[in-house]
């Protein structure tokens, strides 16, 4: 009889601010908010995605960007920029007390935003740019690494190594599918393993996994119908947490309308999702 393969190890505590730790041990972490930074509609939004998660059980982090670099089109939103974009998503942090994440596109806005958030986040299509993702790390605070669409499980743990060679130890690492010959994503549930055999905390994003790029010709379409289907699944596939888009009025947001799930439908979803997260056996070590 053969050996029975290991299980991934078990992933480090991660502070995601001061006095807030996260672990294996701990329920899971959701990331979630609207794609991108509104303007004052954007405090709005995370006071109703806060009453929607109350006394759920799951660790918050808003999330919200300050900028959409990639763009389909020059006619696409991207948001409010740096100076007015962190200025928001500081005082979410402050009225709510809770972890805020936000995309980080240039080396040199690392720091500024590192100033005013809790976590940084390395977009898809940038995951592989080096100088990116080591300037992220060095600013102390968590990093998410998005795996990028055309990225093999083992290429996205290559670039979180990237990451610790430049001093970086609280590291995430998020699935959002890949590309697919039909203009669709598709999330590879046997790349999870890999990615946890790493030893880094894997995050499901289950709305940009929805997402059809350039579905919509200027701009990218999807259907956040489908998001709570693989959201049940990656429960119980083993994902340490997950990534949700929201909007109280996704048909009003300026970027991935189509792929964000409303906030009515937010609460419900998660009770599903996080009731097959608990039935899941425990990680060996």
């Amino acid at each position: 009889m053969t050996d029975r393969p290991p299980f991934p190890a078990p992933f480090r505590s991660l502070e995601l601010r001061p006095g807030l730790v996260w672990s294996d041990q701990d329920p899971p972490l959701l990331i979630a908010g609207p794609c991108v930074v509104e303007g004052p509609s954007t405090l709005e939004a995370a006071h109703a995605i806060a009453e929607a998660v109350e006394g759920l059980p799951c660790l918050w982090v808003f999330k919200a960007s300050f900028d959409k670099a990639n763009r389909t089109s020059t006619r696409s939103a991207r948001g409010p920029g740096l100076q007015e974009g962190l200025a928001l998503l500081a005082r979410v942090r402050e009225e709510l007390g809770v972890p805020v994440l936000t995309d980080v596109h240039l080396p040199e806005q690392c720091d500024p935003a590192a100033a005013s958030v809790d976590l940084l986040q390395i977009p898809a299509f940038l995951s592989r740019q080096t100088d990116l993702v080591q300037a992220a790390a060095r600013t102390g605070l968590p990093v998410n690494i998005k795996k990028a669409q055309f990225m093999a499980p083992s290429d996205v743990v290559q670039a979180a190594r990237k990451a610790e060679a430049a001093g970086g130890s609280r590291i995430l690492l998020t699935e959002r599918g890949t590309f697919f010959g039909y203009g669709r994503l598709v999330v590879d549930f046997s790349g999870l393993p890999e990615m946890q055999a790493s030893g880094f905390p894997v995050i499901l994003d289950g709305t940009h996994a929805v997402q059809r790029p350039s579905g919509l010709g200027d701009r990218s379409g999807g259907d956040w119908r489908l998001a709570p289907t693989l959201l049940r699944a990656g429960a119980g596939a083993g994902f340490h947490g997950y990534f949700v888009e929201t909007h109280p009025e996704p048909d009003r947001s300026p970027s991935d309308g189509p792929n964000m799930i409303p906030v009515s439908y937010l609460r419900e979803i998660l009770e599903e999702v996080f009731a097959i997260h608990r039935l899941r056996s425990p990680v060996e070590p």
